[in-house]
């Protein structure tokens, strides 16, 4: 019988996959066991930004802060895509939306009930 040692070492991140589960060594979004690393904490406010790192100068409005599991999340993107009238994409639990819409975000995420904040510029 095989017994793990306090100083074995478990992978945590791959550069192919991102993190790794330490339980079943799978990434943590096709992970089931038991193990599964709690998603981040956060303080409660949605933060709203602009990013262009990355994107030849095109930019997208990042709503973050959000503690939803996957299917809630996907339903909200998609709220606020048609309320902008723009596409976007849901990378590592942050809403990233296609273009300037921080104003129409602000308002609609606060209708929602959410404390929402403006970051960045």
């Amino acid at each position: 019988m095989v017994t793990k040692s306090s100083f074995d070492a478990v992978a945590v991140y791959s550069t192919e996959h991102g993190r790794l589960c330490p339980g079943c060594g799978r990434p943590t979004a096709k992970c089931q066991c038991s193990s599964r690393i709690p998603p981040k904490t956060s303080d409660g406010i949605i933060r709203i930004g602009r990013q262009t790192k990355g994107r030849k100068g095109s930019g997208v409005t990042t709503v973050s802060g959000l503690n939803l599991a996957p299917a809630p999340l996907r339903q909200l993107a998609g709220k606020l895509k048609k309320q902008c009238g723009a596409g976007g994409a849901i990378k590592d639990g942050v809403i990233e939306i296609q273009g300037e819409h921080r104003d129409t975000l602000v308002s609609a995420l606060q209708k929602l009930g959410y404390t929402v904040k403006r970051v960045g510029g």
